[in-house]
């Protein structure tokens, strides 16, 4: 349903009053999962940088303890990249929750019952 002009006019007021506040800028930023995704790849970027580093210096200098050191410390920035693990349990929103699968449970398993959801749809 298309708004009506007075509240297209009010949506754009309301809109133009919040881009101008800084404090409400930094709390939406804070939220947005693609401020830190891009915060994580800075960081993983700066890890493999090191560590590249790290590599080529070990093996100018023919220190062996040296260029493995920069190979893990490469290796490590795949794990800054992961995406931090949630706290808590997702919630259902749309009433009965679904039978929950344990993290246990074999790849059949969990296949099995993406199927039976499917054909419930």
């Amino acid at each position: 349903m298309p708004l009506s002009e007075h509240e297209q006019r009010l949506f754009e007021e309301i809109e133009r009053s919040l881009a101008d506040d800084p404090k409400f800028a930094s709390a939406v930023r804070a939220t947005d999962p693609r401020h830190h995704a891009k915060r994580r790849y800075l960081v993983a970027g700066a890890i493999v940088l090191t560590g590249l580093a790290l590599l080529v210096l070990g093996a100018v200098n023919r220190t062996i303890p040296l260029g493995v050191a920069g190979a893990v410390v490469m290796f490590a920035a795949l794990f800054v990249l992961r995406p931090p693990r949630r706290k808590g349990r997702l919630r259902s929103v749309g009433g009965s929750a679904s039978r929950r699968v344990s993290k246990r449970g074999s790849l059949a398993d969990r296949l099995e019952e993406r199927w039976r959801k499917r054909g419930l749809r």
